[in-house]
């Protein structure tokens, strides 16, 4: 492989993750897989002198570093979230889930939004407006088998999580159970210290 391959090859690596980041669910992802691609494209467009492509893609990491400093500057420890109860067929939840029912899907794929066996439901707020949701069946133990636990992509710091858990004691339960698949979540179930269980995995509270 000669040298002008190389950084060819340099070029379509920067510019695939860029196209890539923007696959992202998460948006924290999506500004740190962003700001890697425009790296490595400042780099190729220097070497080929393209100067207002690499100056365009220093922009674009300087932007993507603001606002990754930004969203960690806002995270559990400055956002006030409020935990409103709400019955399963609350108009209210019932939209919400409706309104962001693809995103929800592409989280957690195969899910069916079926509420039906849901007695206990939540709509986590910040700033009036609903950034999670966390629905359940919550058992004659006070053990909750989780249903939905879904953030907004802008939320998926894990800071609606740590609110989460800290007032579900308050409202009498006492463990949380997910009986899905791991594939998409190990790392929120390793954050949370979730226990393997043989069904799945519970969180005592």
């Amino acid at each position: 492989m000669n040298s002008s391959m190389i950084i060819e090859a340099v070029g379509y690596i920067g510019s695939a993750l860029v196209l890539v980041s923007f696959l992202m669910v998460s948006v924290r992802r999506l500004r740190i897989v962003n700001s890697i691609g425009s790296i490595i494209f400042t780099a190729y467009a220097f070497i080929i002198h393209s100067y207002p492509t690499a100056i365009m893609n220093l922009c674009l990491v300087g932007i993507n570093v603001y606002y990754l400093i930004k969203m960690s500057n806002t995270s559990e420890t400055t956002r006030n979230y409020d935990l409103v109860k709400v019955s399963p067929d609350d108009g209210m939840l019932t939209y919400t889930i409706d309104r962001l029912k693809d995103d929800i899907q592409q989280c957690f794929p195969g899910i069916t939004l079926d509420l039906d066996n849901a007695n206990l439901a939540y709509l986590i707020c910040y700033n009036g407006s609903p950034a999670g949701i966390f629905v359940g069946n919550k058992k004659a133990d006070n053990c909750v088998d989780i249903i939905l636990d879904y953030s907004l992509p802008e939320f998926r710091d894990f800071s609606i999580g740590n609110f989460l858990f800290s007032k579900l004691p308050s409202d009498g339960v006492t463990a949380v159970v997910f009986n899905g698949p791991d594939t998409h979540h190990k790392e929120y179930l390793d954050k949370y210290n979730f226990v393997k269980t043989e069904n799945g995995y519970i969180k005592n509270l």
